[in-house]
């Protein structure tokens, strides 16, 4: 019985089907990133080994060999943070929730009320809520709150001259867990030349997480929504909420057909915001 399923076709199909799936987020993970820089030059010390060994060059295929061996400690090393966030991507079990029920984001009412409000007084603001991935680690670095989510305690939060308005707002198991909370600043250091502190830390716990992060600008009073490394700026109420709908439905595995809404023009030029 087992001969019958190893040597059946059905088995070859599911080896090539495989390796296609990993070639592919292979393919996604490198892309547009620092990374595939350094795959380019292991592809150039390959050409140089095969080439050394072809034409018997004994000194240079020892070299190339020892550079070969480095660059796969280097590699490990340089793109930790990169490889931290693919392993985690991984983990999220992503594409195996086709029939699970998106799971609704904590008093989202509240939440965009708080927006609204906060938009309004012109006071900056980095909301995280939690989904799949715990944020314990980062909740603990904050003041711990564990409160009810209310528009009007996130408010008085962001709320200058308050003690707890710099930083990030934690959401998790329906509370408001943590206040000023530091978070990590994402690595892509381009982003630097066109999105402030608070942008740029919305993304980076985005990488390391599937959370769902809001940032109010302080500055222009612009909107974001970031969640997967991916920011959206300058978003209307109706593209919040349409947003957000959108990311639990892919989370969900069900978000394949919603459009996002996209990014108006002004909001291409938007100024970076000041860091918060």
């Amino acid at each position: 019985m087992w001969e019958k399923i190893t040597n059946s076709p059905i088995i070859d199909v599911l080896d090539i089907l495989i390796v296609a799936y990993l070639l592919y987020r292979l393919i996604v993970f490198i892309k547009d990133t620092r990374v595939i820089q350094m795959f380019v030059g292991l592809g150039f010390l390959l050409v140089l080994s095969f080439l050394a060994s072809s034409l018997g060059m004994i000194v240079v295929g020892q070299i190339i060999g020892t550079l070969q061996t480095v660059w796969v400690v280097a590699f490990i090393i340089i793109f930790q943070p990169e490889l931290r966030a693919a392993l985690t991507n991984l983990g999220l079990r992503r594409g195996y929730g086709l029939f699970r029920a998106p799971e609704e984001i904590p008093q989202e009412q509240e939440l965009l009320e708080a927006v609204g409000r906060l938009r309004k007084r012109g006071l900056g603001a980095l909301i995280v809520i939690e989904r799949e991935v715990r944020l314990n680690n980062w909740i603990k670095k904050g003041v711990i709150l564990d409160a009810e989510i209310t528009a009007a305690t996130i408010e008085t939060i962001f709320t200058v001259p308050g003690p707890l308005h710099d930083g990030a707002v934690i959401i998790s198991q329906n509370k408001i867990a943590a206040a000023a909370v530091i978070l990590p600043i994402t690595e892509q250091e381009e982003l630097g030349y066109v999105l402030g502190t608070r942008h740029r830390a919305a993304i980076g716990i985005s990488e390391q997480s599937d959370a769902i992060v809001i940032v109010v600008s302080e500055e222009t009073r612009a909107v974001s929504i970031v969640h997967d490394g991916d920011i959206r700026r300058g978003l209307s109420a109706e593209d919040v909420t349409a947003e957000l709908e959108r990311i639990t439905l892919r989370q969900a595995g069900r978000g394949g057909k919603t459009k996002a809404p996209g990014n108006p023009p002004e909001a291409q030029n938007e100024p970076a915001s000041p860091a918060p």
